[in-house]
């Protein structure tokens, strides 16, 4: 159904006084730990605005503790939730094959309005919808962010995926929220920890290899170390099979080239419809079936919209209990 649009006048008449707001808060520095000389300590959070918050695209001016959020990602959508807080409107995963919002976080956004597409969302429903901070990335929305911050004060990350935890202490700071999010993070921590101890126990004193092989429609990927994936499979301290690309986020291959996947636990997420992927290709070579976690039935089917698209602790909850099922031993609590 297409959503009901505002007159464009009215739209460009809230941009047009919105961007002379935002011309004279903006800056070009990027820092992460900024928080102004006027915030109080992190039990009463209400008191320590109105703050400015330095990110990607300059600096955000909140007056008051915000309320009303509209997030423009998936990982962004992981992290308000997370802490407490329902959106106005966010944006489906880009690649969710069924459409909608997560499965795994439907739960905690009844009412929730999709304000997508992702790549170019709906600035009239946007601003319908009068919120007082939209969250997202750089990477992702840049060329609209005039436009956003004209709606509301926008906080920007560089990018998505392996800085998630830099992220999430960001938006937790434009929220009023730092001390939530530094205990989430820490749990998670201590939970991947123990996850990893009690595999390495499982394996007589030695982490097992680990990969993960996304089907998409194009070359099929195997997401390395500088991927949301890869930073939790790091956090559990599972070793990686050896690859040229490891410390990159991400490295294409061919069916002939599947072998780079080899490890004793393999992942697989399919992020398209199989039918448009590689993957029943893939899986009938020879190179394939001959993987030793072919051979030893350890190849696990795992959510897309978690492993890949989540990026935000509750999506690595739910990757440590995927992991340790594979591992067998007893999901961290």
């Amino acid at each position: 159904m297409l959503q009901r649009r505002l007159p464009l006048a009215v739209l460009s008449v809230a941009v047009s006084a919105g961007l002379l707001t935002a011309c004279g808060s903006s800056g070009n520095t990027v820092d992460k730990e900024s928080v102004p000389a006027t915030d109080k300590p992190a039990g009463d959070a209400a008191a320590a605005f109105p703050r400015s918050v330095k990110h990607a695209m300059g600096t955000a001016e909140l007056k008051a503790q915000p309320k009303r959020v509209v997030v423009l990602d998936s990982g962004e959508l992981d992290d308000v939730t997370l802490l407490g807080i329902t959106p106005l409107g966010a944006v489906s995963p880009h690649m969710k094959t069924e459409g909608g919002f997560p499965n795994y976080l439907k739960s905690k956004i009844s009412g929730t309005k999709d304000v997508g597409p992702m790549a170019e969302p709906n600035l009239e429903l946007i601003a319908s919808l009068k919120p007082d901070l939209i969250l997202s990335s750089k990477v992702r929305h840049e060329k609209v962010y005039a436009k956003l911050n004209a709606i509301a004060p926008t906080v920007l990350a560089e990018t998505t995926g392996q800085p998630w935890k830099e992220n999430l202490a960001l938006y937790a700071k434009a929220l009023g929220k730092e001390a939530e999010a530094k205990q989430a993070l820490a749990d998670y921590q201590a939970r991947a920890a123990k996850l990893g101890a009690e595999i390495k126990a499982k394996y007589n004193g030695t982490m097992p290899t680990a990969s993960v092989v996304r089907f998409v429609a194009g070359p099929t990927r195997l997401y390395q170390k500088a991927s949301f994936s890869g930073t939790v499979l790091t956090d559990v301290g599972l070793n990686r099979p050896a690859n040229p690309d490891l410390e990159k986020a991400m490295s294409e291959v061919s069916a002939e080239q599947i072998n780079q996947a080899d490890a004793d636990l393999v992942f697989v997420t399919t992020a398209d419809d199989p039918t448009k992927t590689k993957e029943s290709e893939i899986q009938g070579t020879p190179v394939w079936k001959g993987l030793k976690a072919v051979q030893n039935n350890k190849v696990f089917t795992v959510p897309d919209e978690t492993w890949m698209s989540g990026i935000g602790v509750q999506a690595a909850d739910a990757m440590l209990g995927d992991i340790a099922k594979a591992a067998g031993v007893d999901a961290p609590k």
